[in-house]
């Protein structure tokens, strides 16, 4: 690759959420690549995704993982005050699970298949035949999510309507485990560890998979506000090109998944949410979860097209639609720190 500009800033902070997909973060700060780039990335753990949009907007952060759709919901204002930002990477692709608990599971007869309508089905006909003494609440990770678009989609399978049959309810993700322990919910959509996490304890089964109901979905980006990028072009060019080299490492070795899952298990990161896990699972049923390739990392607005339609229908009519899913998600920056 082509020699860069030297970066603005040398000290960055970037906000993350736990999850597996915050990896490529872990691994570009703990296997020196962001100090390769001249760069002192500091982490900062959140636990809710609002509150790392609101950092971000604010300018507390200089950008983090975001869920796929959270740069095109600032942007237009959807949930909190309009702020203009960007998907500067793809930081991964599925690793969404539909779990519901253990109780509601075997009582519906609704297990992981094939077929994600056959799970959902089950549930539907044991809402249709029971009198539960309440609807099923059903968490996602908050309301522009892939998350939540999935979860409604697979109650559709079901017939299940979203408003009548069940609550849903927005949950940060380390929380979700631990509440359907305490009954307090009694399911939910959500990336890893949690769902395996949640099998593991033999709190939850999973009865479906974002991968199956939208095959390779971008999940987690790169984002940072426009004015940030506009400001600080070098900085992210050096945050993107470190985060492309930390995603070849973890392609270059099966050891490096075990590296890799053993610095997300570091008290700042996971901790001991992911002490069930030997590896980093990557590309293994039924999440098949990916961070690594070319065509992984590339952000580009035609692959958001799927939850941006019902996001932008819902917004302003006098927003320039297409121009603004355009910018969201263009790989003008990824293509000038590669060099695609």
């Amino acid at each position: 690759m082509k020699a860069l500009p030297p970066p603005e800033l040398q000290r960055v902070q970037l906000g993350f959420v736990p999850l597996l997909d915050c990896a490529l973060l872990v691994i570009a700060r703990e296997q020196g690549f962001f100090a390769e780039q001249g760069l002192d990335v500091v982490l900062c753990r959140q636990n809710a995704w609002s509150t790392l949009r609101d950092k971000v907007a604010a300018g507390l952060l200089d950008g983090g993982q975001m869920l796929a759709p959270l740069p095109l919901a600032m942007t237009l204002g959807l949930g909190s005050e309009p702020c203009k930002t960007l998907a500067a990477l793809n930081l991964s692709r599925n690793g969404n699970a539909i779990v519901l608990s253990q109780a509601l599971a075997e009582r519906a007869n609704a297990g992981y298949s094939d077929e994600p309508a056959a799970s959902a089905r089950a549930l539907g006909g044991y809402l249709l035949r029971g009198t539960p003494e309440r609807p099923p609440r059903l968490a996602m990770v908050h309301p522009h999510s892939c998350q939540h678009y999935q979860l409604r989609q697979w109650l559709d399978l079901g017939e299940i309507d979203p408003q009548r049959d069940v609550e849903l309810a927005v949950m940060p993700p380390p929380r979700m485990v631990e509440a359907m322990q305490r009954g307090e919910i009694d399911g939910f959509c959500v990336g890893e560890p949690w769902g395996t996490l949640a099998e593991a304890r033999h709190t939850g089964r999973i009865v479906a998979t974002g991968a199956q109901l939208w095959p390779d979905h971008p999940e987690k980006v790169l984002g940072v506000t426009r004015r940030w990028a506009e400001r600080y072009p070098a900085t992210l060019c050096h945050l993107i090109r470190a985060l492309h080299y930390a995603s070849q490492w973890l392609a270059l070795d099966p050891s490096h998944l075990r590296q890799a899952r053993d610095w997300l298990a570091l008290p700042p990161y996971l901790d001991r949410s992911v002490e069930h896990l030997d590896h980093l699972p990557l590309g293994e049923a039924p999440l098949l979860q990916r961070m690594c390739g070319t065509d992984m990392l590339r952000p580009e607005a035609s692959a958001m097209q799927r939850f941006a339609t019902q996001m932008l229908s819902a917004a302003s009519p006098t927003l320039a639609e297409h121009d603004t899913l355009e910018t969201c998600y263009s790989p003008v920056h990824y293509d000038t720190a590669t060099h695609h």
